[in-house]
């Protein structure tokens, strides 16, 4: 049970990993573009339901296949999940509270800077765990025992 714990979490944290450190540079690199974007993203009431939809069964899919809470890498990676759940239903259900927030925050930008910065490091530490080689490698693949034709 241990080796399908790790697994699952090394497989979460290669997705994760490099999704929220490739997200979290690009906010912090388009930064002055921010307030723009929330105001096209809230001009319909599309867009936050489609994202908020689309966040809530990602979020869903990682709580309901990493239910594990043991080690760093299995907190943050159940913790991710969990964040993903209520923010997706915080967008379907109170767009205009979400954007009222988001409007408001937007422009703390240094402590946003610093919120992004730390969800970086998170980004890279989960592709860390994800990506390293090891031992564990061999764990991540699965054999298919074929009968031979010959």
């Amino acid at each position: 049970m241990k080796s399908n714990v790790g697994q699952r979490t090394r497989a979460f944290a290669r997705v994760l990993g490099p999704f929220f450190t490739i997200i979290t540079v690009v906010v912090i690199l388009r930064a002055s573009d921010m307030r723009q974007l929330l105001t096209e993203f809230t001009a319909s009431d599309v867009w936050p339901w489609v994202t908020g939809a689309f966040i809530l069964m990602g979020g869903i899919a990682i709580v309901a296949f990493h239910q594990y809470w043991r080690g760093a890498p299995a907190i943050i990676v159940s913790v991710l999940g969990w964040l993903l759940v209520v923010r997706g239903i915080l967008l379907i259900a109170f767009p205009n509270v979400f954007a009222s927030v988001a409007d408001r925050m937007v422009g703390a930008t240094g402590a946003w800077t610093v919120a992004y910065i730390l969800m970086a490091l998170i980004g890279l530490y989960l592709t860390y765990v994800g990506w390293r080689p090891g031992k564990q490698d061999d764990e991540l693949h699965i054999s298919i025992d074929l009968p031979r034709a010959a």
